[in-house]
């Protein structure tokens, strides 16, 4: 398998896996709150860290579906530090990526509450899944 084609499966996995973890949450997370959480995890990015975690994951052959909770959650505290860094008592940022961060989009509190919430689905999502 090419680099291109290994990359965009992967992509495609952890993002399909974050958006049904997401989905799964609507019963227990207010719609606001899960929609700022979904705002900043599922925005276009490199992906980076789960990109690293497949490859470290095939380096020793561990099973795809035993990396996407561990890549998932990288992404999830990744967005969580991205939120808390964009708040007005940090760098105040307003755009991210061209894109509105996550207090503009919705308010200070709902941003702070987001980042949060990420961290402990991160947490989560280590905790409940076989890997």
């Amino acid at each position: 398998m090419d680099l291109t084609t290994w990359q965009n499966d992967r992509l495609q996995r952890v993002e399909q896996f974050l958006k049904t973890e997401l989905a799964q949450s609507e019963k227990t997370i207010a719609p606001r709150l899960l929609e700022s959480m979904a705002y900043s995890s599922l925005s276009a990015g490199k992906r980076l860290r789960a990109l690293l975690s497949y490859a470290a994951g095939d380096a020793v052959e561990a099973s795809e579906d035993a990396i996407t909770p561990i890549a998932a959650a990288l992404e999830c505290v990744h967005a969580y530090s991205l939120i808390h860094d964009d708040l007005p008592a940090m760098d105040n940022d307003h755009l991210r990526r061209g894109k509105a961060t996550n207090h503009i989009a919705y308010d200070e509190p709902t941003a702070i509450l987001a980042g949060d919430a990420l961290q402990t689905l991160a947490f989560e999502l280590i905790a409940t899944k076989d890997i």
